[in-house]
């Protein structure tokens, strides 16, 4: 069944009334009703008629407390040279935002950017960051840091996935992040207006990538680092541009040095690598792996590599890096690079070789010793082994992040506290999420490791040479068959009550949950989310169209509890795709795809989408037969009407799911449809019937037993009483959901009664009560950074009077 998460409706100090100029039936204009009850805090509009009417609501406020953002990795300490760099940033930076903070007014109360660029390799990343720790004392209040991936299109990361990880590090709520793209970039910039921040921008692809992530306030600086130039953010930005080039031969040398020592040999070798600092430490590292480097023996060894019989022929991926710099002609860099790289390649173990030729087959945003296991077939525990001799080798890079328990646990009992919606036997279990310690890392702390892309292509071409097409799409589905099992794992714990369909989740009958709770299993989901959009996109390139819903399908936890509903919609496309392919095989595949697609809709507003959607996957489980699914289709199609406050629609929905429901026999499913359809009622304004409604839900919450949904229900029950003109009936139900909202540790739940109680107190005249609760929505809502906590604290102050 569908549900809006546990959750449930967001009540506020004033029962919602319908839309304005909505009707009885809300099908039909045939009586206007323009009538708000209780007391009214804020903006209100009444109207016979009205066009066009935006009401702006409060920007919500950063969470009281919240940490200042420090996001920027650590810096590399074998790094030399490009203090010319340095001197012409600081020399910048002292122009546009003198030390003292006061702002220059030569740039027009515009933010600093400057843009490093080069070809791959060569040290742009290193340097902005040696950049970024040099400067990090003149911007206390936040710095922040995103690698775009954007060597290629494909790669790319979408400016709103950064967006929801700055605004999140900036303090914001996650309650309060919008899922819309255009309203994220407005949130950004009114969170950043008045913050001297520093960002860093890594592997920019285009300027529409970069353009949304730039800070607002003239007191910020954003160092991007890219291949190409970014002219338009010239033009745009007046950003200043930095060519970074490779190192001279002294500087080279002293890299080497550094990384492996010295000897005979060295400036050749140094020579060999063309200055590029990605040769130059791989070749470093090689050297370091013994007790006396041959320098000139490695010297002899690249320049036997620079021919044309490797595994590319004459089509090099490094001959040119495609920046469209005509300095350097084709192949002067690409062939030091190849020298360096096949060098290094040639001195791993053969099963270390393996490893680093079948894990990059797809532009994985990291790699696991499990998803390497099975691309190798190997085991993890060799993997691991492996993995760590390609960082020791700098093959690969060992990727050091910072647990995002908290922002996990955060996000998730966020949206158990708005309105989503998801199957009913799944958003409205309770997963774990709030149990968990907050800060515990679980399953989802393991190694990772990041290929550098040009490492990532050279070892792809490998691939296809030495294990031919038919190995390397082997190793592909294997990798994906790992991430299908692994991921259905982890959804199965954030949402044990869900009824699937695909037969990775078969195999978990009867085993031990694979994580300890559901924050932890939410937590591997959030770490591998960019790699499970991944392996869709491969599912769906490789024809597997079994594995493309299965991954979708698995993914479902993720997004009910985080969103990040961008991805969401893109990958869940090619999951109908493949669904609506492969529907002799799997029927009931189509209409779980859509129900869930349209979910992605609804959370981003596309209500249009959102219905096709559900009203296709009804139809597709009518044609497979699946009363269940067609069930979950209807439901949803009535959360959407509730959701657009077409009353009437939501009411005939959740009838008819009713009556399939009671087919499949769900009792917890048959509870929570009885809620919505008390709902749905209220919001009709049938409120006696509503109460006779809720209190059947409430019976049957009580016989399951499920406490938070019975809270939910309790919630509704007492709002439909103070509607109904019943309040002192509301005190009781509304207590009672108190507690259990508070034991359960919802705080934005917890605000939202406080303040209908207070609603409850008003009306009865009760001012010391309307203060007391008022006080306790404040605190609450404080915590979280509400766009409510505004309008409360006037409220409590004209009272206080």
């Amino acid at each position: 069944m569908a549900d809006t998460g546990p959750g449930g409706p967001r009540p506020s100090a004033t029962p919602e009334p319908a839309a304005l100029g909505s009707t009885t039936d809300d099908r039909a204009a045939t009586t206007t009703r323009n009538h708000i009850s209780g007391t009214v805090y804020g903006a209100a509009v009444q109207a016979q008629s009205i066009g066009t009417l935006t009401i702006h609501e409060p920007a919500p406020a950063i969470v009281p407390g919240a940490l200042v953002p420090c996001t920027l990795p650590p810096v590399t300490r074998h790094f030399i040279d490009r203090e010319a760099v340095l001197a012409e940033v600081v020399r910048l930076l002292d122009q546009a935002l003198p030390a003292d903070g006061a702002e220059s007014m030569g740039h027009g109360g515009a933010p600093l950017v400057v843009i490093l660029w080069g070809p791959g390799g060569v040290g742009k990343t290193a340097t902005a960051l040696r950049l970024a720790a040099a400067l990090r004392g003149r911007f206390e209040e936040g710095q922040l840091y995103a690698n775009l991936r954007g060597a290629a299109a494909a790669t790319a990361v979408t400016p709103s996935d950064v967006l929801l990880r700055f605004l999140r590090d900036l303090g914001v709520h996650p309650a309060y992040v919008p899922t819309e793209p255009d309203a994220q970039e407005s949130l950004f910039r009114t969170v950043t207006v008045e913050r001297r921040l520093l960002t860093v921008l890594d592997d920019a692809h285009s300027v529409a990538q970069v353009r949304p992530l730039l800070a607002a306030s003239p007191a910020s600086l954003t160092i991007v680092t890219s291949r190409t130039d970014l002219g338009r953010l010239v033009v745009e930005y007046g950003a200043h541009t930095i060519r970074i080039g490779p190192l001279g031969t002294p500087d080279a040398v002293g890299l080497l040095a550094r990384l492996g020592g010295t000897g005979p040999g060295v400036e050749a070798v140094a020579q060999r690598c063309g200055g590029m600092p990605l040769a130059l430490c791989a070749i470093g590292a090689r050297a370091a792996a013994t007790q006396q480097p041959d320098w000139e023996l490695l010297e002899r060894e690249m320049a036997m590599s620079g021919g044309t019989d490797g595994p590319y022929g004459d089509e090099r991926p490094y001959a040119h890096d495609g920046t469209g710099d005509q300095e350097t002609p084709p192949g002067e860099a690409g062939e030091p690079m190849r020298g360096a790289m096949d060098v290094s390649y040639g001195n791993l173990s053969e099963a270390a070789a393996k490893v680093f030729r079948l894990s990059s087959l797809r532009p994985w945003r990291h790699v696991t010793p499990g998803a390497a296991a099975a691309a190798a077939g190997v085991s993890e525990g060799e993997a691991s082994a492996l993995l760590a001799e390609l960082a020791d080798a700098r093959l690969v890079e060992a990727v050091s992040e910072a647990s995002m328990a908290p922002e996990a646990e955060a996000a998730a009992k966020a949206r158990e506290s708005a309105p989503q919606a998801g199957d009913g036997a799944d958003s409205g279990t309770r997963t774990g999420t709030e149990s968990g310690t907050e800060g515990e890392t679980g399953a989802s702390d393991q190694a990772r490791y990041r290929f550098h892309d040009l490492w990532r292509q050279y070892a792809e071409q490998r691939a296809l040479a030495e294990d031919g097409i038919a190995g390397a799409a082997s190793a592909v589905r294997r990798t994906l068959l790992w991430y299908v099992r692994a991921a259905a794992a982890a959804d199965a714990c954030v949402l044990p009550g869900r009824w699937h369909l695909g037969p990775a989740y078969a195999r978990l009958a009867g085993r031990p949950a694979a994580y300890e709770n559901g924050l932890s299993a939410l937590l591997w989901l959030r770490d591998e989310r960019e790699n499970l959009a991944e392996a869709v996109r491969a599912a769906a390139d490789h024809g597997l169209d079994e594995l493309t819903w299965q991954l979708c399908e698995a993914m479902w936890g993720l997004h009910l509890r985080l969103g990040f509903h961008q991805q969401w919609v893109a990958t869940h496309r090619l999951g109908v795709e493949a669904a609506a392919r492969c529907a002799e095989e799997s029927p009931e595949a189509e209409g779980r795809m859509r129900a869930q697609l349209g979910f992605a809709y609804l959370g981003l507003a596309e209500y249009a989408q959102a219905q096709a959607q559900f009203e296709e996957a009804a139809a597709a489980d009518r044609r497979a037969g699946h009363i269940r699914g067609e069930a979950t289709a209807v439901e949803s199609l009535g959360l959407l009407h509730l959701k657009q406050e077409r009353w009437t629609d939501a009411a005939e929905c959740f009838r008819s799911a009713r009556d399939l429901a009671r087919q499949v026999g769900d009792p917890r499913a048959l509870a929570l449809l009885e809620h919505h359809l008390g709902r749905s009622l209220q919001g009709m304004g049938h409120h006696e019937e509503a109460i006779e409604q809720l209190r059947h839900a409430l019976e049957l919450i009580r016989a399951l037993p499920d406490p938070y949904n019975e809270a939910r229900v309790l919630m509704s029950l007492g709002q439909t009483l103070i509607a109904a003109g019943r309040a002192e009936e509301a005190d009781e139900p509304l207590g009672q959901a108190a507690t259990v909202m508070a034991a359960e540790g919802s705080v934005v739940q917890q605000a939202d009664l406080a303040e209908l109680r207070a609603e409850r107190a008003h009306q009865a005249g009760d001012t010391e009560a309307e203060i007391r609760f008022l006080r306790a929505a404040l605190t609450l809502h404080e915590r979280t950074g509400a766009p409510r906590t505004g309008a409360v604290r006037a409220r409590l102050e004209r009272l206080e009077q």
